[in-house]
């Protein structure tokens, strides 16, 4: 039937167009955000797994920071341990020399002021071990805590090791401990070394705690790169597929104006009726 009131060929075309320049721009958006999954309007059920795993990346992330942070303070403590740990050699060097019986007045009184400078430096590398807040040698922060689980319910802990003088580790070298007789001399290089074996065993610990928040953070930060690459699964476009397929597009809709060019003119076959 021919009709100027309705064309069936002309609708039929404008529909098929209409999709095709919907197609158009959903490509479009994915070749210009990188993602086939944007929002919510594009796949309700995609974009919800995906904020889902985005919530959990945001999660470890915050694991992450809180290892970090408990780690650098026990490295803290670790570098300085270590520093006290020399430095009870030197003064057990030094405590030795003056326990000899051939040594002079003023030469103990050298090696005693040489002990006592590196006995007072002990307090202050144990007081200025500190990061964050945390110092774990001066005997002010009992343990430190860090995230091992995205809902805060499973931590790693790690002690303080005290080396202050006269606490913990070094209680029996004090604030007051000299080597300015052959007596006090003698009597302190088996402090030192109790005080020596004390430390090293304390830095031990320190060590295994730093090694243990290592492994967590190694571990969390896999974890973290697996759910992102779990999503991009989920939500990435190809690009080489949106582009391919923008192209067929594009040649589509060419021909779909020119099908609607063509059955908007078909109406126009009617005036030759009434010539």
């Amino acid at each position: 039937m021919l009709s100027v009131n309705t064309n069936g060929g002309a609708m039929i075309a404008l529909q098929y167009l209409n999709q095709t320049q919907a197609q158009i721009q959903t490509t479009q958006n994915a070749i210009s955000t990188g993602l086939k999954v944007a929002s919510a309007k594009d796949d309700g059920a995609t974009y919800a797994i995906a904020q889902n795993m985005r919530s959990s990346v945001s999660g470890y992330q915050a694991v992450s920071d809180s290892l970090n942070r408990a780690m650098s303070a026990v490295d803290v403590g670790v570098s300085a341990a270590q520093s006290i740990s020399d430095l009870l050699i030197q003064m057990k060097t030094k405590a030795l020399s003056a326990s000899d019986t051939s040594l002079d007045t003023a030469s103990r009184t050298a090696l005693n002021n040489d002990f006592t400078a590196l006995r007072d430096q002990i307090d202050t590398i144990a007081k200025n071990a500190s990061f964050n807040g945390f110092n774990l040698l001066d005997g002010g922060t009992p343990q430190i805590k860090a995230l091992v689980t995205t809902d805060g319910a499973s931590t790693i802990s790690v002690n303080s090791q005290t080396m202050a003088l006269g606490k913990g580790s070094l209680t029996g070298v004090t604030t007051t401990s000299a080597i300015d007789t052959r007596t006090n001399a003698s009597a302190m290089v088996g402090k030192l070394q109790a005080a020596l074996v004390n430390v090293n065993g304390a830095l031990a610990k320190l060590s295994a705690g730093s090694k243990q928040y290592s492994i967590q953070l190694s571990f969390t930060n896999k974890l973290s790169d697996t759910l992102n690459t779990g999503i991009g699964h989920l939500v990435d476009a190809d690009l080489a597929v949106e582009s391919a397929k923008l192209t067929s597009l594009q040649t589509k809709q060419q021909l779909g104006v020119q099908a609607l060019s063509i059955a908007n003119s078909s109406p126009q076959s009617i005036l030759q009726l009434f010539q």
